[in-house]
This record gives C-alpha cells, structure tokens and sequence, in this order.
C-alpha cells in the first residue's frame, strides 16, 4: 500500500475550534486574506450563518450571536479586520482554562477516614474526660468501621480501629475492646439480586 501524498489530520496544522471543522477555518482564513473590508465583512457574516449550522448548541445558549462573533474573532488568530457587530475584547476567556480544584480529601492522611475523622481526632486530643468525650468515642470509632467498610478494606475489624484511633489521638484515647461495644455493620452487597 502506497501512503506517500495521503493527508492526515495528525500532519495538518492543529484547529483551534474543532467542533467548526476544518473547511470552516479554510473559509475564515480566506476572509481575512480579502482586500477589502466590505468583501471581509460579507464572507464573516456568511461564516456565521455556517457556523450557526455546524454547532447548534451554541444556540441554546443566552448570548449565541455573540458566541459565535467570539469564535470567528478566535478563528481569524484575531487579524480578521471587520466591523464587529459585538465586542470580542473578552474572547480570550473562552479558550482559557479554568483553575485546578483542590482535591476534596484536604489534605488527608488517610483518605478512607477522610478530613472529617481527622478533626475529630484532634478534638478528641483536648477533650476533658467525661461522658461527652465518651460519646464522641463511640460515634468516632463506629464511624471509622463504617469508612473501613465503605472503602472495602478487608482489615475492618475492631482492633485496626483502636489502634488507629489511638495512634491518630497520639495515645489519648484508648478503647478497652472487652468492654466497647461496636455497632453492627451490614456487610456490603456486589450489587447483584438474588433470585
């Protein structure tokens, strides 16, 4: 088989709205290549109503006309010299690219406990003895079995959770496993219905 003289997309100069397609930036480049400012304005408004056909979703949107005037503006690398019907200053945004997200865990040493077992070990650090810290124990430790569970650790039983809640309270709150009692958890279903 022969390759020499095919075309490929991968060798073509990269589109910088693919969703238009590569005839539409062949046309875009054409107007701006135009003499004269009347015959440039004439073929962008007619790449326009191309446009409009090639994305209709664009349409749905509440500021399509200005969408599209955006991209054409984008597409002409900005030297399409017209009378633009809207201010495309702003269309810079469009190909920008927003901020990376921090990651929901915070920061968390252990993300199968996640952020909010963690504050709670701090808490627990401070608290006073009592029944209020008591409490807080227990709903602590059978939250932390119940995480184990969701996680799908195979090591959920009771004493990875004193070691743990130990460990993370730097030695403050040791659970006594012969007189704590845990919660039962449900085993987690496959998902599968049983017939």
């Amino acid at each position: 088989m022969n390759i020499e003289g095919l075309d490929y997309n991968t060798q073509r100069e990269k589109l910088l709205m693919p969703e238009y397609g590569r005839e539409i930036q062949k046309m875009v480049d054409h107007a701006v290549s135009l003499p004269t400012k009347e015959e440039r304005q004439l073929c962008a408004e007619t790449i326009i109503r191309l446009m409009e056909s090639k994305n209709p979703q664009v349409q749905d949107s509440a500021n399509a006309e200005q969408a599209l005037w955006d991209h054409l503006y984008l597409m002409s690398r900005k030297q399409l010299d017209i009378d633009w019907p809207f201010d495309v200053s702003e269309a810079e945004k469009i190909l920008s690219k927003p901020e990376p997200l921090e990651h929901p865990t915070g920061g968390a040493r252990m993300r199968h406990y996640g952020r909010l077992i963690e504050e709670l070990f701090e808490k627990l650090k401070t608290m006073p003895e009592g029944e209020e810290r008591d409490e807080l124990v227990r709903l602590t430790a059978n939250q932390m079995k119940r995480n184990l569970a969701a996680w799908g650790h195979g090591s959920m039983d009771d004493e990875k959770v004193a070691d743990d809640i130990a460990r993370f309270t730097d030695g403050k709150i040791q659970i006594d496993l012969s007189s704590f009692r845990f919660e039962s958890i449900a085993p987690k279903s496959n998902g599968k219905k049983k017939k």
